[in-house]
């Protein structure tokens, strides 16, 4: 009754209280009580009792206290132990040199020391204990001491910075004002907190850029030594229209002295200095050369031709650049265009007399034939001796180190490269069109796999055909040709590569039909097709039907070669073509007898002599001093010893003096004194033994070609082909 009576949860003075109240109201009923039976005894006892009761409870209430105090005494020396651990960990983060914070698993900023933001000084007094990652990163991308990348707003950087968070690890490095730089290395902790170091990298960023900037200088070096060899005059321009380089070249084709040449000029002072001494040619106008430079127009690469008041004709070509500038290139087309004037007046004069005396129409015909020879001649000459310096420039950019260079000049040298082999591609095609024209070409009719020859088609094409995204598939015959297989292999490739240029989507089919005794390849693809009256037009010299192709794309000489090579060889050449819907070529070739053995085209594949090229010795026998050079500074970046010589009696010399004989021999076919390099190579291995050696020629006679083959001595044709010189020298096959 007492339990219901009192409230546990009172104070102990106020149930006192309350038990006082009940005991004194107990013993005035036990008075007043005259209950015969000894009620008011009972009730004395129940008094007593109750008494009895409140004293044990205030025994209990007072030991309870005792023990609330200790523990609350515990409670503050704990508090005291971790205050003090606390202050001892920001005491330790804050000996840390670097920028320190820790964010807990719901990513909000539990400490930071004060290097942390040390260099945003407005955004130090917002980094405060519960200040959640993302309004840091929101703070951080809006600070003025923040450098951000061009046409890069706050917002984008802490989207990027955002996304950075999400992994376990992750160092990168930020750019300050004042040009310095931080390192920021952020990492995951156990519980899913988030620790953040920033690092001051400044001195060492400048050390790398200065480090960076001397390895630069040295390729700007190398690469304006081969801009010197050039034998077109080149100017560089920035995306300002600034002059950033040049070579003498350009001076001397432009008559102005190489003195007004300097780094800044503008492209419109020099424009100015030779403008009044030159007219254009109808192709283009002064106003759209300025719009070409000023981006008022499309960058497109922009070609046209100019007259120096010196008579002189030059071809200038100009093409931007990635980063905006442009290159302008003059080459001197003077005697082409002499020989095109006179070609034209002899034309001219034939055409009076034969309207003057239609009796000398014969000595008129046999006359324009000599003029065609004569031009054909020019060509082959002017092709084989363009081929040296080409080879020259090709090695020297084949030189240079890309892994040294920058992206901008790794792909600045990248095009230079890609522009030269164009080159080659149209001098081989000048070289074809002259043998064939001229009755030069040499047949050597034999038995050719076609199956053979088009796998070496397919893997030759098929990256090109990729890179477009074009399904090339070439059909197994099984057949057998009579044939010369280097010509079959030029007409199949021209009509393939054709195919492939021309086609923007779809596919390019290669396949072949039996017909009685002979099989008929054909070359099927989904381009735009020729329209009725221009199929004539596209096996003429020159002639692209696709206007908008580059020059890298060719002359247009490629169907012309195999128009003259399938008459040569008497194979049949046939067009079909519908316009939006493709185009069919096909070449009828003879079945080859049975008992033929078969040839594929010659691959020139080397001799094997060594899989190590440091330190081995190279013998190099060429007479002309660029290409020697070239090919020595190529030959030495693979690690070789080149012992260049200009000849073979030299050379002679040379390893007498040295009483050593070379690893290998690579010789010029044509010497000088009527010497040629397979005298050369006979010469040295009648007194030195058998040595491994090749020969390289701009010479692509198929006489030449037997008289390797029965030495077997590769030959490798020029310009040469640096992976494939590069393949005989470690013995890998080609």
């Amino acid at each position: 009754m007492a339990d219901s009576l009192i409230n546990p949860e009172d104070s102990v003075e106020r149930q006192n209280e309350k038990l006082k109240i009940i005991a004194s109201a107990l013993m005035q009923r036990v008075e007043q009580s005259v209950d015969a039976a000894g009620a008011a005894y009972a009730q004395f006892q129940r008094a007593a009792l109750l008494e009895e009761e409140v004293r044990a409870r205030t025994r209990d209430l007072e030991r309870a206290l005792d023990l609330l105090n200790e523990s609350n005494a515990r409670l503050a020396v704990a508090n005291s132990e971790t205050e003090a651990a606390r202050s001892n960990l920001a005491n330790a983060i804050e000996t840390v040199q670097e920028g320190f914070a820790m964010f807990n698993a719901e990513d909000e900023l539990v400490m930071c020391n004060s290097r942390f933001g040390m260099h945003m000084p407005d955004i130090r007094n917002l980094l405060r204990p519960g200040l959640g990652f993302t309004d840091y990163v929101r703070i951080v991308s809006n600070s003025r001491y923040l450098s951000l990348p061009d046409r890069e707003t706050p917002d984008i950087w802490a989207a990027q910075r955002l996304v950075r968070h999400k992994d376990a690890s992750v160092i990168f490095n930020v750019r300050m004002s004042q040009d310095r730089w931080v390192q920021v290395s952020e990492h995951r902790t156990r519980d899913g907190g988030t620790v953040i170091l920033q690092t001051d990298v400044t001195d060492i960023m400048r050390l790398e850029r200065q480090e960076r900037d001397r390895i630069l200088d040295d390729q700007a070096l190398l690469i304006r030594a081969t801009l010197e060899h050039l034998r077109q005059g080149v100017c560089i321009f920035d995306q300002l229209g600034r002059l950033v380089g040049w070579n003498r070249r350009v001076g001397e084709l432009l008559s102005i002295p190489i003195g007004r040449f300097t780094i800044g000029s503008s492209f419109q002072t020099i424009y100015d200095q030779f403008r009044a001494e030159i007219s254009l040619t109808d192709d283009v106008a002064y106003g759209e050369i300025d719009d070409w430079v000023r981006g008022r127009r499309s960058r497109e690469s922009l070609s046209f031709e100019i007259e120096h008041r010196s008579s002189r004709t030059l071809a200038v070509h100009m093409q931007e650049m990635p980063d905006r500038g442009f290159v302008i290139s003059f080459t001197d087309m003077t005697p082409e265009r002499t020989a095109i004037r006179a070609i034209s007046e002899a034309n001219e004069m034939l055409e009076l007399r034969v309207m003057e005396r239609t009796l000398d129409l014969e000595d008129a015909l046999s006359e324009a034939e000599r003029a065609n020879a004569s031009k054909s001649r020019f060509v082959a000459a002017a092709s084989h001796d363009l081929l040296q310096p080409l080879s020259a420039a090709k090695l020297y950019v084949a030189s240079l180190d890309g892994d040294a260079l920058d992206p901008q000049s790794r792909q600045s040298a990248a095009k230079a490269a890609s522009a030269l082999q164009s080159v080659e591609n149209i001098l081989s095609a000048l070289l074809d069109i002259s043998k064939l024209d001229s009755g030069q070409a040499n047949l050597h009719l034999s038995t050719v796999s076609l199956d053979r020859l088009l796998s070496q088609l397919r893997d030759e094409l098929g990256p090109t055909a990729a890179a477009k995204d074009l399904d090339l598939r070439i059909l197994r015959t099984g057949a057998d040709v009579q044939s010369d297989a280097t010509y079959l292999r030029r007409i199949l490739q021209n009509l393939v590569s054709n195919a492939i240029r021309y086609t923007d989507r779809g596919r390019v089919l290669v396949g072949a039909r039996r017909m009685g005794k002979s099989v008929r390849v054909e070359v099927w693809d989904t381009g735009p097709g020729i329209a009725e009256d221009e199929q004539d037009l596209v096996f003429g010299e020159f002639q692209r039907l696709n206007a908008t192709a580059s020059a890298a794309d060719g002359m247009g000489l490629g169907l012309a070669i195999v128009d003259r090579a399938c008459a040569l060889l008497s194979h049949p050449l046939h067009l079909r073509s519908q316009v939006g819907r493709g185009t069919v070529f096909s070449v009828e070739l003879p079945l080859a007898p049975q008992d033929r053995p078969q040839l594929a085209p010659d691959t020139n594949t080397p001799e094997p002599w060594h899989d190590n090229l440091q330190h081995r010795i190279v013998l190099l026998i060429e007479n002309d001093e660029e290409l020697r050079n070239a090919l020595t500074l190529t030959m030495e970046n693979w690690g070789l010893d080149v012992l260049p010589c200009p000849n073979t009696a030299e050379a002679q010399a040379l390893l007498n003096d040295i009483d050593m004989a070379p690893d290998v021999i690579v010789a010029d076919y044509q010497l000088d004194d009527n010497h040629s390099g397979l005298d050369a190579i006979s010469e040295i291995t009648d007194v030195f033994g058998p040595i491994p050696a090749c020969i390289i020629s701009a010479n692509r006679s198929v006489e030449l070609e037997m008289r390797c083959r029965e030495r077997r001595l590769p030959l490798l044709h020029k310009p040469i082909d640096t992976d494939q010189l590069q393949r005989f020298l470690s013995g890998t096959p080609s």
